[in-house]
């Protein structure tokens, strides 16, 4: 039975597209920046877009650029419940989407053998019930296409998947329908907005791919990473945000194994802030390399090349 204080569903039984979501790039753009992500044309674009095809969103990038925090923002902003699937290597069904909860089903089929010897009930009675959706322990993709809920459905590291639970992730994209052996076909209640997130460690199959608006974020230029900075550190100046996203740009320039990510950007100018460092120089850049810098072989390139020492270790 539905709930009274759901949304009304469409004729075809899904969630009608949400009617507050704004009706326009800009208004995505600002619905964004009310609380604290701030987009560029192409983000909001894309953003704006996926929810009117209710089509997922492939964002890939390097790590650290604010792929994950936008689809956190999203659902912050939209008001809607955020639920993530963390993808790594060896993820199955199990946990990606849905797994019986044994457990509840043992004490159901004993309390059915105490009752079946008073008033003649059997198994086939039992074995009904413990495979109904009752009994379903939901993982993030079967609780995202079933919530009845507004809900921004995260896949992060689409990347670390193996090919066989991406093809699992596939079938879920396709159809919005989950097919289980003991209770058949499940279909979706809503299609979710849905944000892929990808490192770019492999490469996505075309299938996958196809099925998704793409958009690359990288890292911000400096003027963008400057109002990223104003907009994270309170109390920090315009002076020294423009001081510090301008000396990250020439971090990034270099050939580093890793280069800074906008999180450690943001990490650096707290860091200045806290110790009273209004003046970025190349002395304090040097002094606090390992804010920004999580590689020995890094650190050492960059100190040679801001020194004057040569190229420094790999």
């Amino acid at each position: 039975m539905s709930d009274p204080t759901s949304p009304a569903s469409t004729a075809n039984g899904l969630l009608p597209a949400d009617p507050s979501f704004p009706a326009t790039p800009q208004a995505v753009a600002d619905m964004l920046r009310a609380v604290g992500y701030l987009p560029d044309e192409t983000i909001a674009g894309t953003v704006h877009l996926a929810h009117g095809l209710e089509k997922p969103i492939l964002v890939e990038g390097p790590a650290g650029t604010g792929k994950t925090e936008l689809a956190k923002s999203v659902a912050l902003a939209t008001g809607a419940r955020l639920i993530r699937l963390q993808c790594y290597e060896g993820l199955d069904e199990s946990k990606a989407l849905y797994e019986w909860d044994y457990r509840k089903q043992l004490l159901r089929i004993q309390a059915g053998q105490v009752a079946g010897g008073e008033n003649g009930s059997g198994w086939s009675d039992v074995e009904a019930d413990i495979f109904s959706e009752h009994y379903l322990l939901r993982r993030p993709l079967l609780e995202a296409i079933r919530a009845e809920d507004r809900v921004v459905l995260l896949i992060d590291e689409v990347d670390r998947l193996d090919v066989e639970t991406e093809a699992l992730l596939l079938e879920v994209l396709s159809d919005y329908q989950v097919s289980i052996p003991e209770l058949g076909t499940v279909t979706a209640r809503q299609r979710p907005l849905v944000f892929l997130t990808s490192n770019n460690s492999r490469e996505l199959s075309e299938a996958l791919k196809r099925r998704c608006l793409f958009l690359h974020v990288g890292y911000p230029t400096p003027e963008r990473e400057r109002d990223i900075v104003l907009s994270r550190v309170p109390g920090v100046s315009e002076h020294l945000a423009d001081q510090v996203a301008a000396a990250v740009a020439s971090l990034r320039r270099m050939d580093l194994k890793k280069r800074p990510s906008v999180s450690e950007t943001v990490d650096w100018a707290r860091t200045l802030l806290m110790l009273g460092v209004a003046e970025v120089d190349g002395e304090a850049l040097l002094r606090h390399l390992h804010v920004l810098l999580k590689h020995q072989s890094d650190i050492e390139r960059a100190t040679g090349e801001l020194t004057g020492r040569g190229t420094g270790a790999r």
